[in-house]
């Protein structure tokens, strides 16, 4: 769920060359149009300037998941790690882990603008607010992805959003996904991978991030690295899916001392705190620069210490006369409340003097037919005509399974699911038999830079377009 990996037994798993230049045509746009339109692919079109417009819908709409119960699968799975236990494929969403990766990238204006900035404090504002962005994708995306098969890869290149982007998953058990972007204006580099661990507790179910997410400048010759909130689906078993992400977010600038603290709030009793978060930006020697506030399904401000201070006492007092005492029946515990959708839905509480960092995108009016998918989600698994000449073999968007999904053939989905899970596991008892060790092809196990811990490394040579041997996954 989220950003994190799903649970499904077995499927858990350079230059600008001018080779990719052509391949970034077909991707994304083609820099020597000038006055060609026409539509490729459905709603795929060329618009006058040359840029590329992205589909806006799916083939088909969602799959109702009216009928499936999910407590028929999770009821033995109470506190145990859910990786390998098999779902059916209509709780999913037809996007594998790999591109929901890629949705990081949805709003990199704010690494640009972090790159702009000459100064630190500012470029770290950027840098939380992309944090934050990164996974406001998932409000309201209860669906699970499918989780990535073994050596399987996605890539993305952007001309017109200044950036490529290439993910692989490099194990199996326990899942590790890792991911390279790089712009393409040589001025930023972001990657990391992504190891989710995943438990049932009864009537949620949650997913506790592991593993180093790191963004370099390169201009200003600076690092930043963090690690994602908990993440939690709530109302698994009855009642209406929701989602919250919990916990505190560390990034450091590992070139200035810098850090920025952010808290993730739990919703809280009767749903006070919901989706809320807040934090400091601090120097080397602790003193704080600013305050972070707003909430990662809407927006993100920053402010001075002191307004930030002065204002919540004044809330506090106003707030004190206006409290009213709950009755007996409002008083539940905060684990069962917790369970239950929070009536509670105000907007940010604006305070004076803030300054806007990020606000989120709007999304296409259709969104809730197409698994609550944003405008950028919508495009991921596009497949153009001649593009499957192009990609790696092992590329998401020739996967079978969620294909079928995509275009609304359930049972062949469903089937096309099973087969490749059963082709993987005969690999994997293949490659056993033979003593064969499995190798990854564009990431290797190293040591992360500026953290000093285990973090799987872009290789390179990807885009050199040498795919001669991908392994057979589909």
């Amino acid at each position: 769920y989220g950003v994190y990996t799903g649970f499904d037994s077995d499927n858990s798993s350079g230059d600008f060359s001018e080779t990719n230049h052509k391949v970034a045509e077909m991707l994304d746009l083609d820099p020597h149009q000038s006055k060609r339109t026409g539509k490729h692919n459905g709603e795929t079109e060329i618009q006058e300037n040359g840029i590329k417009r992205h589909r806006t819908s799916l083939p088909a709409p969602m799959f109702s998941r009216s009928d499936f119960s999910v407590w028929s699968i999770l009821k033995k799975c109470i506190g145990l790690e859910l990786s390998k236990i098999t779902m059916p494929i209509v709780f999913n969403e037809p996007l594998s882990f790999l591109q929901r990766i890629t949705e990081y990238m949805e709003h990199i204006y704010l690494i640009n603008k972090a790159c702009s900035h000459a100064d630190p404090l500012e470029r770290m504002q950027a840098v939380a607010a992309f944090a934050v962005s990164a996974v406001a994708s998932q409000w309201e995306r209860t669906g699970k992805p499918f989780n990535p098969l073994l050596g399987e890869t996605y890539e993305l290149t952007r001309e017109d959003l200044g950036f490529r982007f290439i993910s692989e998953q490099v194990s199996h058990h326990p899942p590790i996904s890792a991911f390279y972007s790089e712009g393409l204006n040589k001025d930023f580099i972001f990657h990391g991978s992504i190891y989710p661990k995943l438990k049932f507790w009864g009537k949620s179910i949650e997913a506790e991030p592991r593993g180093t997410i790191t963004l370099e400048l390169l201009k200003h010759n600076e690092a930043y690295t963090w690690t994602n909130p908990t993440c939690c689906v709530h109302n698994v078993i009855i009642g209406k899916l929701w989602l919250e992400q919990y916990g505190m977010v560390e990034i450091v600038n590992h070139s200035t001392g810098d850090k920025c603290v952010l808290n993730f709030k739990p919703c809280g009793l009767f749903g006070k705190e919901l989706h809320r978060v807040e934090g400091y930006i601090q120097d080397k020697n602790r003193k704080k620069l600013c305050v972070i506030y707003g909430k990662w399904t809407e927006c993100l401000w920053c402010t001075d210490p002191t307004m930030y201070e002065t204002y919540k006492k004044n809330e506090k007092r106003g707030g004190e006369q206006k409290k009213l005492k709950p009755s007996e029946d409002d008083i539940k515990s905060e684990n069962d409340e917790a369970d239950d959708m929070p009536e509670v839905q105000d907007t940010v509480q604006f305070i004076p003097g803030s300054k806007l960092l990020w606000r989120i995108n709007c999304r296409p009016p259709n969104s809730s037919q197409m698994y609550n998918f944003t405008s950028f989600a919508v495009s991921l698994n596009e497949l153009e005509e001649g593009m499957e000449a192009l990609l790696a073999p092992t590329d998401c968007r020739l996967r079978p399974d969620i294909r079928n999904m995509e275009n609304g053939n359930m049972d062949v989905a469903s089937k096309e699911k099973e087969r490749l899970e059963e082709k993987q596991r005969a690999a994997r008892k293949e490659r056993a038999k033979d003593e064969v060790e499995w190798h990854t092809r564009w990431f290797h196990q190293g040591t992360n830079p500026y953290t000093g811990t285990s973090d799987w490394l872009y290789s390179g040579g990807y885009f050199d377009r040498n795919f001669s041997d991908s392994p057979d996954i589909y």
